[in-house]
């Protein structure tokens, strides 16, 4: 059996889809309709240049196409259930333990899609540099990723298993 891997896939548990998808249903319609009724108010006061309620208006307005964009992203691409996990494997879904080069300190956290911002600990998406260096090692191997600043640092991992099992 061979795994194919898609990269752009965001794996979701049907609580997060369906919390993204009533907010998507909710800006796209009723959210639109307020923020266009605001506009039209603040319109209605006269004088645009110096019109804060008109601007502010707008600007909410640019606010919500934006997640509406980012929602229709995410949900395009969102599978729900669970993605393939292999104990001992580093992937979506897996509570990952890793340590810095340097530190005596590991750090513990979940890699999967910020939507599932609801778990008790921390969560770090697959796509972020870290989670992008981490992704698809095994226990006890060591990969290095570039920080914001240019610099370079190894990480060692220490153990992933399947969010929920430890």
């Amino acid at each position: 059996m061979t795994e194919t891997r898609d990269d752009n896939v965001t794996w979701l548990t049907q609580e997060a889809y369906d919390r993204l998808k009533s907010e998507l249903d909710h800006l796209s319609g009723p959210g639109r309709i307020e923020i266009a009724d605001k506009i039209e108010e603040a319109r209605a006061e006269g004088d645009l240049k110096e019109n804060g309620g008109y601007h502010a208006a707008k600007e909410e307005q640019g606010k919500i196409e934006a997640r509406i964009t980012q929602l229709q992203e995410i949900l395009r691409n969102a599978r729900v259930g669970e993605a393939p996990r292999k104990e001992g494997t580093v992937g979506p879904g897996m509570t990952v333990t890793i340590k810095f080069e340097g530190d005596d300190e590991e750090i513990t956290f979940l890699l999967a899609s910020r939507e599932e911002s609801g778990a008790p600990i921390d969560v770090y998406s697959p796509k972020s540099p870290l989670g992008s260096a981490i992704n698809g090692k095994k226990i006890g191997e060591t990969t290095s990723y570039t920080l914001p600043n240019g610099g370079s640092i190894s990480v060692d991992i220490i153990d992933a298993v399947p969010y929920g099992e430890k």
